[in-house]
């Protein structure tokens, strides 16, 4: 029997105007879905036209301008609905979800189905099985004490996994979803026991006490930075951009 990071994954990524998750918005996405280790992926991507200027810092990352959005993305609101519930349609046969740095991409969906929907991730999710695997908080329990930084760059190279096309949402989900798989070889020992669904509630646990520490560090280095410790999902803000 296989293994749960040798069987089917999906992975979910985003492109966006920045890097708050109450105001700034998506303008490209990418799913990811292979049914097993070594298996060709299935792709599907979604080109947002944000109906806000994309800033030149994003643009740099990404490389996705405002004239190309406005040419070529489609109107967010069909875009939201097809990203819910096609990440819903994994959740529902059972296929976990692979999403680098989740409370960010998910808050973000999040918030973009309340701006646009009038609804929330949460409600595409009703009554299906949440079950999400994030390369970044398992590889900062498993192997705390590694110096460095854990972009999602870092972590290829430290697994071994190839990045091709960085900041792209397809590649960025690919790697990110070969990366769980690495991380799933290497500490077998210690996760091959575990279901996905008991990995899911640890790894809430988890990146809340990773959360604290890093709010500690801020701290003492005179920083009143915040740091939400919610994982993979976090609460609405009620100042929320609208």
């Amino acid at each position: 029997m296989a293994r749960w990071f040798e069987g089917p994954l999906a992975a979910f990524d985003t492109e966006t105007t920045g890097v708050d998750v109450e105001r700034d918005r998506i303008v490209s996405a990418a799913l990811v879905v292979q049914d097993t280790e070594g298996g060709r992926p299935r792709t599907t991507r979604w080109l947002v036209n944000p109906g806000v200027p994309v800033p030149p810092g994003a643009t740099e990352v990404h490389g996705l301008t405002d004239e190309h959005l406005r040419h070529n993305g489609r109107w967010p609101a069909p875009v939201m609905d097809e990203m819910a519930r096609l990440l819903a349609e994994q959740c529902a046969v059972g296929r976990p979800l692979v999403v680098m740095n989740a409370p960010f991409d998910l808050t973000l969906l999040d918030r973009e189905l309340r701006r646009h929907r009038a609804s929330t991730l949460a409600r595409y999710l009703q009554n299906v099985p949440l079950c999400v695997l994030d390369p970044r908080v398992l590889d900062r329990h498993l192997d705390r004490y590694r110096k460095g930084r854990r972009t999602l760059a870092d972590l290829c190279a430290q697994y071994g996994v190839a990045l091709e096309g960085a900041h792209d949402a397809a590649a960025d989900a690919t790697a990110a979803l070969e990366v769980v798989r690495a991380v799933g070889r290497r500490f077998a020992e210690r996760l091959e026991e575990l279901s996905v669904a008991e990995l899911h509630a640890r790894q809430a646990v988890w990146h809340a006490a990773q959360a604290r520490g890093l709010q500690e560090w801020f701290a003492r280095n005179g920083s009143d930075e915040a740091v939400d410790p919610a994982w993979p999902l976090r609460p609405e803000q009620s100042a929320a951009a609208a």
